[in-house]
């Protein structure tokens, strides 16, 4: 955490769309491999963050608006929460909730 880009960090926990483009599947994207531990506990946290942190809950609520399925506005809120806590971790600085906006 805090030497990888966005990109390989999401495929490292495995909430990166991968494709599996097979029979009707073709254009379907899904998450899967990675690290199951981590990618269990930034669920959980990503779960909670979506109800009480601004920034997550703004960007959940306008993926909802947008018409994506909940679990799908989930992992993109999972992505927006791992990407934030690696520029943290990479700067080491401290929270601050005005650099988070949405």
């Amino acid at each position: 955490l805090g030497k990888l880009d966005r990109r390989r960090i999401a495929a490292l926990v495995g909430v990166a769309p991968l494709n599996r483009d097979s029979g009707q599947m073709r254009g379907q994207r899904c998450i899967w491999g990675g690290r199951a531990d981590v990618r269990r506990t930034l669920y959980m946290a990503t779960l909670t963050a979506v109800r009480y942190n601004p920034a997550l809950k703004a960007c959940y609520e306008r993926l909802l608006m947008a018409g994506k399925r909940k679990k799908v506005a989930l992992v993109a809120c999972m992505r927006k929460l791992l990407t934030m806590l690696n520029a943290i971790a990479k700067h080491g600085s401290m929270w601050d909730s005005t650099m988070h906006c949405a």
